[in-house]
């Protein structure tokens, strides 16, 4: 059998557009090209300085089903601002795609400056299933960059759209752009906008704006008040006054994510990333790119030109594929997204992906930002940030009730492919009860260690790594280097164990196994505790650990085999430093094993103590009564 090489590899987390006939097609129609109503400063759409004034035709659009070979289309209707090109010709548009059994979803992105009853009434005669998305930065000083051409705020007239969709019954979702004039509040955004009782999903994107240097160009003599506004607003270091770092990014949703879940809006609200990410992180599939394999070549955009290019956040005209024409076929877009210097970069970029320990969950992020953060240098800052909403995010899901686990820089998402036990909730019962009935079990050994857990025949029997303290047979199924640690967790921290291995060097024959220990806490507090225990250890021991050897402290899913369910447990694993040999790996691990439980023996898991990583500034616990399980 051959290896797997890269390109292999990342063909698993960037599907070609050819490499199935039934994938679906995101189309994003710029119906106006860059032409809209109100002059957002930080508006990225003006930054290609597209064709104004044309509008895409029904004509246009009626060449889509077959030159995507019939595959289901979901179409959006973009800007710019797609109200300005009027009633009549949004009908037109809407009443062609409507009329296409390809088109499994339709919807609308708008500033909601103009959005009235007559829109509305438009809506429901041509494609009652439109749905609808309203560009909204927050309350009101989050919405600081969205302005008129005047340079007055856009917001109450959003406002009003948004009050008129709630007595019309309808409903929408919003897209927030995150600037520094929403950082450090995210419980009061998230909250400001579910008062609207028409929002049902908010979604938030990022301002990676650093590297933006130049003001968008106007046409006339006279500048408009807006653009005086944005050149102020470049005449700052580090990039524009709206823009911000991945960091920032993650702590803010982050900071979103726990509200919505402590708060219990999760129950009224669909709220992106985060739903993204549980679902990845439960092995779900999900349909949003930036987790998905279905990425660029699953995009395009359409311009009123006719130009068909890639995703619309890459940058044009680098982003352009090819021309719409009644004679366009999908080979020749599908070999010309082969053929992109641009597409080739992005997709280069997910090299990186391949080695990485999120790769699975992660599932590789926007090629676009990518792209661009790749260009500022920033790069290994954009996968970080996406390494920070994932551990962040599991830790939630492991216990909302004790949030504050979700800014732990030390506890990381680490599943292994196979964790499962046979009931779960039996083999907690056992262990906490010393007068429970215990069965034999049968150990296997080698020359190695342990080398694997099987049962007696029938009923009674009990695989070993089901054994705990109280079995008779626990000191023989525990390996000799790891016992010290078990003990010690077992035994000061009262914890348990489900799993340990005190590592075992193959001599070339195999992957050499590391040495770890899994916990299994028996509730959300005692997960809560424990990992903000293993924090402090670990940060306690970082500089003594000898060079060869890394702790890791891994977050991780249990699932039990008799229910199904997953259960959060955490692992202890001493692994290699980078570039260190097996033989030098495992010369050291004892040492490494004996600073570990020195680092131990000075913490214990308590209620209420915090991990050793500090909160954002603003981040406050949550009310008691808040918290839901």
């Amino acid at each position: 059998m051959h290896p797997t090489s890269p390109n292999e590899l990342i063909g698993h987390l960037y599907r070609s557009l050819d490499a199935s006939d039934e994938d679906a097609v995101s189309v994003i129609l710029k119906v106006r090209g860059e032409t809209c109503d109100i002059d957002c400063l930080h508006c990225y759409e003006k930054r290609k300085e597209g064709p104004g004034g044309a509008r895409i035709s029904a004509d246009q659009v009626q060449l889509l089903p077959d030159l995507f070979a019939g595959r289901p289309l979901a179409v959006e209707l973009h800007g710019g601002e797609p109200l300005t090109a009027g009633k009549d010709h949004i009908a037109h548009l809407l009443r062609t795609i409507a009329g296409m059994p390809q088109v499994k979803r339709v919807s609308l992105q708008t500033n909601g400056v103009q959005l009235d009853a007559e829109w509305l009434d438009l809506f429901d005669a041509h494609c009652p299933g439109l749905e609808l998305g309203i560009s909204l930065d927050g309350d009101p000083e989050g919405n600081r960059w969205r302005v008129g051409y005047d340079g007055e705020a856009t917001y109450p007239l959003v406002v009003k759209a948004l009050e008129l969709l709630s007595e019309r019954g309808r409903t929408c979702g919003i897209i927030t752009t995150v600037t520094p004039a929403v950082l450090g509040r995210p419980a009061e955004v998230l909250d400001h906008l579910a008062a609207f009782t028409a929002v049902t999903s908010v979604s938030v994107v990022p301002c990676f704006d650093t590297t933006v240097t130049r003001p968008t160009t106007y046409t006339g003599s006279r500048r408009p008040p807006s653009r005086a506004l944005q050149q102020a607003a470049l005449k700052q270091a580090g990039g524009p006054a709206w823009a911000i770092t991945p960091d920032q990014y993650a702590d803010f949703v982050l900071g979103l994510t726990r509200h919505w879940i402590t708060t219990g809006l999760f129950r009224r609200l669909k709220l992106s990333p985060a739903v993204a990410t549980i679902r990845r992180l439960r092995g779900l599939a999900v349909s949003f790119c930036h987790f998905s394999d279905m990425k660029c070549d699953h995009v395009v955009t359409l311009y009123p030109d006719g130009r068909l290019g890639s995703c619309d956040e890459l940058p044009w005209p680098q982003a352009q594929l090819t021309h719409v024409t009644p004679t366009t076929s999908l080979a020749e877009v599908t070999t010309a997204q082969r053929g992109s210097n641009l597409l080739r970069q992005g997709k280069g970029l997910m090299t990186a992906c391949v080695t990485c320990d999120y790769r699975s969950t992660c599932g590789g992020g926007c090629i676009a930002t990518r792209w661009r953060m790749n260009l500022a240098g920033q790069h290994d800052a954009y996968c970080d940030h996406r390494m920070r909403l994932i551990d962040g995010t599991a830790a939630l899901l492991a216990d909302p009730a004790h949030p504050d686990g979700a800014w732990c820089r030390t506890a990381c998402w680490r599943p292994t492919p196979v964790n499962r036990m046979r009931n779960v909730q039996a083999f907690l019962a056992t262990w906490d009860d010393s007068q429970a009935a215990r069965h034999p079990a049968r150990l296997v050994t080698s020359a190695f260690g342990n080398i694997n857990t099987t049962g007696l025949p029938g009923p009674a029997a009990q695989s070993a790594d089901d054994l705990d303290p109280a079995h008779p047979q626990w000191n023989d199924a525990i390996e000799p280097g790891i016992k010290p640690l078990v003990d010690h967790l077992t035994g000061r921290w009262h914890l348990v164990t489900y799993d340990s291995c005190e590592g075992h060097h193959y001599d070339g024959t195999r992957k050499g196994q590391t040495r770890e220990v899994g916990l299994l806490p028996r509730d959300g507090a005692e997960y809560a505790a424990t990992a903000a225990a293993l924090c402090r250890a670990a940060t306690r021991c970082a500089a003594a650990l000898p060079p060869a050897v890394r702790l890791l402290v891994a977050r991780n899913n249990l699932t039990c085999e008799t229910t199904g369910r997953t259960h959060p447990v955490l692992d202890l694993r001493l692994l290699p430093a980078a570039e260190t040999s097996g033989a030098a790996y495992f010369a050291a691990l004892d040492d490494a094993t004996a600073q570990l439980l020195a680092a131990l023996d000075a913490e214990a898991p308590a209620d209420g103590h915090p991990c050793a990583c500090p909160l954002p500034a603003g981040t406050q616990p949550p009310a008691p009564e808040q918290a839901v399980a």
